[in-house]
């Protein structure tokens, strides 16, 4: 069967960019979804990945690119998802958190046969991470009440193009569980 590993995208974040108020209004509404995760999947003891941007600091590490969010302006919203001791973090460069990132050998190296996805931006990072993941033969679950967006309508056209065209389980937060994390 394989283990569940929970997939937290973009989520420390500076939120220096032209569309950061919109997406921050969406993180606000996201955020108790996304915290519900972490806490479920640190019970089962389910892998947690954190997959962040590097904001274009190539001599940056997690440490770093985590004291960047949490001193900016928005640490409100970093502040009740920063990753523990156990966390794993991967650092990408582009939208998906697959593309030329460790993040597959990762996932084979700790038997995950399932992520769950969840973070920023539904109709981008999340999009194009949970095709990858499909592409990978991996099952994918999104976490619709945990995702943010910049548009509305885009986000909703990508989770039913995730559910439809990648065969992605889309649910409410409170529905995942991570029980499959002691079967690897």
């Amino acid at each position: 069967m394989g283990r569940t590993a929970l997939i937290v995208i973009d989520m420390l974040s500076t939120y220096e960019h032209p569309d950061a108020e919109v997406l921050m209004r969406s993180v606000r509404g996201a955020l108790p979804g996304v915290e519900a995760l972490l806490e479920r999947a640190r019970a089962a003891d389910a892998p947690v990945i954190y997959v962040n941007d590097n904001f274009g600091r190539w001599r940056s590490h997690h440490g770093e690119l985590l004291e960047a969010a949490l001193a900016g302006p928005c640490a409100d919203l970093v502040e009740p998802i920063v990753p523990d001791e156990e966390s794993l973090f991967v650092v990408k460069a582009r939208h998906s958190v697959f593309y030329e990132t460790p993040l597959a050998y990762l996932l084979t190296q700790l038997g995950v046969r399932t992520v769950v996805l969840c973070g920023q931006v539904t109709e981008q990072c999340v999009l194009y991470s949970a095709l990858d993941a499909h592409i990978r033969h991996l099952d994918v679950v999104v976490a619709r009440d945990a995702v943010a967006h910049i548009d509305g309508g885009l986000a909703d056209a990508a989770l039913r193009m995730m559910q439809r065209n990648m065969g992605a389980d889309i649910r409410s937060s409170r529905e995942i569980t991570f029980e499959e994390a002691h079967s690897a």
